[in-house]
């Protein structure tokens, strides 16, 4: 029973696989969309740096930033509540089947990621080890 919910809750990439998206994260990267007017698509990666020596990066990025090695997914609710998220192969060695939330909450709250990959990850959540 519980599979269900957790199917039900994240959104997946064409291919079943890669970045992870849970529902809550899909509408607030819809509704920080709707402000952008000349950016179309949500790039995620890493990097070096961060407490645990890497870190992960998000930004929104215009279709002509969209390299042609890059995997790009289709994420929707609703055809209101849909964009690309998309991410480079480097970044996708260490982040692939990484979930991406999205919480309200006062302390704590904003973009959460679960990383399978990580063997370490710092308090704050944003950087990690592999």
């Amino acid at each position: 029973m519980e599979n269900l919910e957790v199917d039900e809750k994240i959104k997946t990439s064409d291919d079943g696989k890669g970045i992870l998206i849970t529902n809550a994260a899909i509408e607030q990267v819809s509704f920080l969309l709707k402000n952008q007017t000349d950016k179309k698509a949500l790039r995620v990666g890493v990097r070096s740096g961060g407490c645990s020596g890497m870190s992960y990066t998000m930004d929104f990025i215009g279709g002509d930033q969209i390299n042609a090695d890059d995997k790009v997914y289709d994420y929707s609710l609703s055809s209101e509540q849909s964009f690309k998220v998309v991410c480079d192969p480097k970044s996708l060695l260490y982040i692939y089947g990484m979930q991406l939330d999205f919480s309200k909450d006062l302390i704590g709250g904003g973009f959460n990621f679960v990383n399978p990959n990580a063997s370490q990850t710092c308090g704050c959540g944003s950087s990690f080890a592999v």
